[in-house]
């Protein structure tokens, strides 16, 4: 059963067209997540569907009814934002509880549902404090929680973990997916990084440019790209890219190789390259080589090898993982 449908979306300023006729179906209780660069309209596109951005035209749907020009309050959607916006003069219950105190819901009520949505998100100790006394992490969970309690059919999160640093992105992504699973839920997540939309996503839609380039799972994006800007943007390291005379020489307009299947011997190979830098990353080795007749090339290795910048490598594709595009 379709949650979310959209039909035809566009969005223009002026006369520019920044969101140039999106189809999507977001099945009930996936967990979608829209990826791609800066000014792809990946944000854009969420706030039409929460009724923040005035559709050019086209259609929404959510839960099997048309919400095109409805007001965000009658959606049945919650929205969890890049920053927090708690308000600081309140505790994390009333934070959390905000929403129905303003629709006038017995405050019995109010603090039962509260209690429960900080089970969930284990806060129980911190329902007390003021968010001046709580961790990035923590302020991020009350800002979640105050979605849940809503009780919505969609949540939408528009980069919520971009404020958080490397260590406790990695914890909210686990803590996210495990509460999507608790929940059950219909969720849309936008981010940039494509490391979020590989680990957290079922499905992963990515965008450029105003338009889908692509719709999968993580690992069908992973394996099997259907562009080049696909093929680029999804893996890290990002794929090896070639066009003109190297391509032409495979047959394709643009050829490609994943980091993780060049293969790096000592003394034969198909590219001879010069190792021009070397990032030791513990279990793995990223090599960075100067390759004749393709330029730049990098490769993904097991950490225990061990290069020197300005050795001679010779590098080969692993069988069977090349990609070949042709327009």
């Amino acid at each position: 059963m379709a949650d979310v449908l959209l039909n035809d979306i566009r969005k223009s300023f002026g006369a520019l067209e920044v969101i140039k006729g999106i189809n999507l179906t977001v099945e009930a209780g996936e967990f979608c997540v829209f990826v791609g660069p800066s000014g792809c309209g990946k944000s854009t596109l969420l706030r039409m569907i929460a009724g923040l951005e005035e559709v050019t035209s086209g259609q929404i749907e959510i839960a099997g009814k048309e919400v095109t020009y409805e007001e965000p309050s009658k959606r049945g959607i919650a929205m969890v934002f890049q920053s927090y916006a708690l308000y600081p003069h309140l505790s994390v219950a009333e934070n959390i509880g905000f929403g129905l105190s303003l629709t006038r819901t017995p405050k019995a009520e109010i603090r039962a549902r509260v209690e429960d949505v900080a089970r969930v998100l284990q806060l129980e100790a911190l329902l007390d404090r003021k968010p001046k006394a709580l961790s990035g992490g923590q302020r991020q969970r009350v800002a979640i929680g105050r979605a849940i309690i809503r009780d919505p059919h969609v949540f939408l999160f528009d980069e919520p973990l971009s404020n958080l640093d490397a260590a406790l992105r990695a914890q909210m992504r686990i803590e996210l997916t495990d509460l999507h699973e608790k929940l059950g839920n219909t969720m849309i997540y936008v981010t940039h990084d494509q490391v979020e939309a590989m680990t957290m996503a079922d499905k992963i839609v990515v965008l450029n440019n105003g338009r889908i380039e692509q719709i999968g799972t993580p690992m069908e994006l992973y394996e099997r790209p259907a562009t080049p800007f696909v093929a680029g943007f999804i893996g890290s390291p990002k794929m090896n890219l070639y066009e003109g005379e190297v391509a032409r020489q495979m047959h394709c307009d643009t050829y490609g190789i994943r980091p993780e299947h060049v293969l790096i011997d000592p003394s034969d190979g198909k590219w001879k390259g010069v190792v021009r830098h070397v990032e030791r990353l513990g279990a793995d080795t990223i090599v960075h080589l100067e390759a004749e007749k393709l330029g730049p090339l990098v490769a993904r290795t097991s950490g225990d090898r061990s290069f020197t910048g300005g050795e001679t490598v010779y590098a080969r594709p692993m069988e069977g993982k090349e990609f070949c595009y042709s327009q």
